[in-house]
C-alpha cells in the first residue's frame, strides 16, 4: 500500500472495492451456512422471493438479493464486471452518486423481477445493479455524445447489455426481467443524478426522467401484487 499508484487506485475506487468486500463476505457467508445454491440457504439470507416480499411483507429483500450469489462462477462474472465497470464509473459519477445509482439500480432490477418474473423462484446477484451501471454508463455516453472517449464508452456498454440480454433470453435460470429493471433504473438515475464532471442533462429531461422512474416504480409494484398459481 505505500505504492502511490495503488493508493490512487484505491481512494478513487472507494465504493467499487467496498462493494467487492461485501459481496465476497456475503458469498463467504452463504458457503459456511451450507452453500451458495441451497435455496433455504438463499431464502435466510434475503434472496429475492415474490410470496415473502408480497405476502408476507419483507420489502427488504428488494434491497438485500443483490449481495447474493448463487455459486463461485456467478460471484466471479459479476466481480469481473463490477471492477470493469468501476473503474471508470465511480471517477465519473463521484463516490455518492455511483453507490445510489448502483443500490438503486439493483433494487429497481429486483422490483422488474418481482412484477414479471416467477413467483416460485428464489432469485439473487448483483447483475440487477451490474445492468444499472451498464444504464448508467450508456446515459453518461448521450449526454457527452461529442466527447468521443464518452461516446465510446456509452456505445460499448449498450452493445454489452443487449448482447447479455440475448444470451439470457436463452437460459431459462437467469433473471432476465431483473437485468431489464437494472438497466432502465441506471439510466433513469444517472439522467436525474448527472456526474461529478462531465456535461449532464437539462432540467426539463431531468424532470421527465424522474416522472419516468416513478411510474417504473408504481408499474411495477402494481404487478407485483399479482400472485400467480
Amino acid at each position: 500500500m505505500n505504492n502511490p499508484r495503488i493508493r490512487k487506485y484505491y481512494k478513487t475506487n472507494a465504493m467499487t472495492n467496498t462493494i467487492f468486500v461485501v459481496l465476497v463476505a456475503m458469498f463467504a457467508l452463504e458457503t459456511f451456512n451450507g452453500g451458495s445454491e441451497d435455496s433455504a440457504v438463499l431464502f435466510k439470507l434475503g434472496a429475492q422471493f415474490n410470496p415473502a416480499v408480497i405476502i408476507l411483507g419483507q420489502w427488504w429483500r428488494l434491497f438485500t438479493a443483490q449481495f447474493l450469489h448463487i455459486g463461485l462462477l456467478h460471484l466471479v462474472v459479476n466481480c469481473v464486471t463490477l471492477f470493469y465497470m468501476g473503474q471508470y464509473l465511480e471517477p465519473m459519477l463521484g463516490h455518492v452518486r455511483f453507490l445510489i445509482i448502483y443500490l438503486l439500480a439493483g433494487v429497481g432490477g429486483n422490483l422488474m423481477t418481482m412484477a414479471f418474473g416467477g413467483d416460485n423462484a428464489v432469485s439473487a446477484g448483483a447483475s440487477t445493479a451490474l445492468f444499472g451501471l451498464f444504464g448508467a454508463m450508456i446515459a453518461l455516453g448521450i449526454a457527452n455524445r461529442t466527447h468521443e472517449g464518452m461516446a465510446y464508452l456509452g456505445r460499448q456498454s449498450f452493445v454489452l447489455a443487449v448482447i447479455n440480454l440475448l444470451f439470457d433470453i436463452n437460459v431459462p435460470q437467469i433473471d432476465t426481467w431483473g437485468h431489464v429493471g437494472g438497466l432502465i433504473a441506471g439510466f433513469l438515475l444517472t439522467v436525474i443524478l448527472g456526474d461529478q464532471n462531465l456535461r449532464g442533462y437539462k432540467l426539463p429531461i431531468k424532470i421527465l426522467a424522474a416522472l419516468a422512474l416513478i411510474v417504473f416504480i408504481l408499474a411495477t409494484l402494481r404487478m407485483g401484487f399479482i400472485i400467480s398459481e
